[in-house]
């Protein structure tokens, strides 16, 4: 199978990127150390190509109310152009199509941006359910063609004014923008850049779209400008200590949102129906989605290690890492509903069942370590 590459791969194998097979992509796991990376990105500032993930525009009249009813968060939450929106996408058995962000920017146009390996089937289940609800939408993927959208992701707490020097004419735009907040800046010296402030590290910084065509030229800006290039492996472990869940691994279409932590993220209050509210409703919240920080030496934290409660319940660690930034063993879990933060439970390593602490998540936010 030949991999797919984004605009960007060229500039990858320059700086000798070890590159890796992610989901059919062919993509840098790191530039030499995951690790140097990683501090970067919690001291000073890194990026990522997320030109792998896609845009995906829907415009028309129905907009707004379409998605209404295809997603589990309430579109109606924004109001104001240029606010953005966290949200999953469900099956009606409520399980996790996919986690996604949708940009409102008028009555008739909204953007998503979607995972790279569920891309096909959710713009699939988009036309579907477009065609459904006889919504009349124009569904645009933004991955091929003249008007290709190609993404970039800087972040860490220098972030921000390192993309300003290279980006000055978005600095009017973004300098008051506040959290989860999109800005599209007409004329930049690469083009109409799409500059959003929806991070996925524990950090602030940008996330932004350029045409693909220019994209080369804004990553090598950036790294003259001093911003680190880093890789998926930096990427897994900075969004672990942020408490991020990322799709297939902690959550998939067998997963409801309840029971993945995104409980946050589901709008059962209003009157509003959407697919897989009538599922959520009848099942509930069955598990709890937890921090854990290993206390015992002999074992890293792993997805699928079984994780028993002093009641004997059995859940599962769904990501595991070694933590950079707080030097621990750490992890996601899902575990049954009577275990409560601060509770001691034991992680089957091999042969071995050794103690951890329950927490709550995130374990690091803005470069502080919040759980111990």
């Amino acid at each position: 199978m030949t991999l797919k590459a984004t605009p960007l791969n060229s500039a990858h194998r320059a700086l000798g990127a070890k590159m890796v097979d992610f989901g059919g992509w062919d993509m840098p796991v790191n530039y030499g150390s995951q690790i140097e990376e990683h501090h970067a990105v919690r001291s000073d500032a890194g990026m990522f190509d997320v030109s792998h993930m896609c845009v995906v525009d829907l415009e028309g009249a129905n907009a707004r109310s379409f998605l209404r009813g295809l997603l589990a968060n309430n579109v109606d939450k924004l109001q104001t152009p240029g606010k953005a929106l966290y949200s999953a996408m469900l099956n009606p058995e409520g399980g996790v199509i996919d986690d996604l962000i949708v940009y409102f920017f008028r009555e008739d146009w909204f953007r998503l941006v979607v995972n790279a390996g569920t891309a096909e089937k959710d713009v699939a289940w988009m036309r579907q359910q477009n065609d459904a609800t006889n919504s009349g939408l124009a569904i645009t993927q933004r991955r091929d063609g003249e008007n290709a959208i190609a993404l970039v992701a800087v972040q860490g707490p220098n972030a921000r004014a390192k993309v300003w020097q290279v980006l000055p004419e978005a600095q009017a735009a973004t300098e008051a923008m506040k959290p989860f907040n999109v800005a599209i800046v007409a004329d930049t010296a690469f083009g109409e850049a799409m500059v959003a402030r929806t991070g996925y590290t524990g950090e602030d910084g940008f996330e932004i779209g350029v045409p693909t065509a220019q994209v080369e030229n804004l990553w090598n800006a950036l790294v003259a400008a001093g911003v680190k290039p880093a890789g998926l492996g930096a990427r897994d472990t900075l969004r672990l200590e942020a408490g991020m869940n990322l799709y297939g691994q902690d959550m998939d279409e067998s997963v409801n949102p309840l029971d993945a932590g995104l409980g946050w993220t589901v709008d059962l209050a209003s009157e509003r129906d959407f697919i897989g509210k009538a599922a959520l409703q009848a099942k509930g919240q069955q598990t709890q989605f937890v921090g854990l920080i290993l206390r015992e030496k002999g074992g890293i934290l792993r997805a699928h290690q079984k994780v028993i409660a002093a009641s004997g319940n059995a859940g599962e660690i769904t990501s595991g890492t070694f933590s950079p930034t707080m030097q621990q063993a750490i992890a996601l879990a899902r575990v049954p509903m009577d275990v409560q933060v601060g509770d001691t439970v034991h992680v089957e390593i091999r042969d071995k069942k050794l103690a951890a602490s329950v927490v709550k998540l995130p374990f690091v936010r803005n470069g502080k370590v919040l759980a111990a």
